[in-house]
């Protein structure tokens, strides 16, 4: 079977364009993202791939999690979506969708993970240091993560700056037992 990042990216691509063209791409971007999250879960795609459920059923059951009015266009993706078996793509479809919006808006989503709170001082001056490094308008999510021990690590796409005490021990440690 072909790797879902492959089925995946012409759906994406092709909702990105309709999305686009209609100036909707911000507000798609949720409602894709809560469909996707609901069609990772195991429960729902065990729902989903039972013969006895339609795809009419299926639509409905993730209109339900969306929980609110889908536009046409998205509701007829969604519908498409279901009719082909690609369910399982959906959640590669949102992130190959919010990674081409990224790049057509010149902005990059970048996780920060801390073992403490940040003031806004410190995440300020933390985002402008990282704004030197990518060449991207960086928008910070910060989350809290007290397995780091202190320090912070930052993905920005596929790259991680991993400055955190917990990475610098799980170096020390190979070091020590090499």
């Amino acid at each position: 079977m072909a790797e879902l990042s492959t089925i995946a990216r012409p759906y994406a691509e092709a909702l990105f364009s309709a999305a686009t063209a209609k100036g909707a791409a911000e507000a798609w971007l949720p409602l894709l993202e809560a469909a996707a999250g609901a069609a990772a879960q195991p429960l729902f795609a065990s729902v989903a791939s039972d013969p006895r459920v339609t795809p009419a059923q299926i639509f409905d059951l993730i209109g339900t999690v969306v929980r609110g009015a889908l536009p046409p266009e998205l509701a007829a993706f969604l519908k498409l979506v279901i009719e082909n078996g690609r369910l399982a793509a959906l959640p590669e479809v949102a992130s190959q969708f919010r990674r081409l919006k990224n790049n057509a808006e010149g902005t990059a989503d970048c996780l920060i993970e801390t073992a403490f709170a940040l003031s806004d001082a410190q995440l300020n001056e933390l985002v402008g240091r990282l704004a030197r490094k990518f060449p991207l308008r960086l928008k910070p999510q910060v989350r809290l993560e007290p397995s780091l021990i202190g320090g912070v690590r930052v993905t920005v796409g596929d790259r991680v700056l991993d400055g955190s005490i917990q990475a610098r021990l799980d170096a020390m440690r190979v070091q020590l037992t090499a």
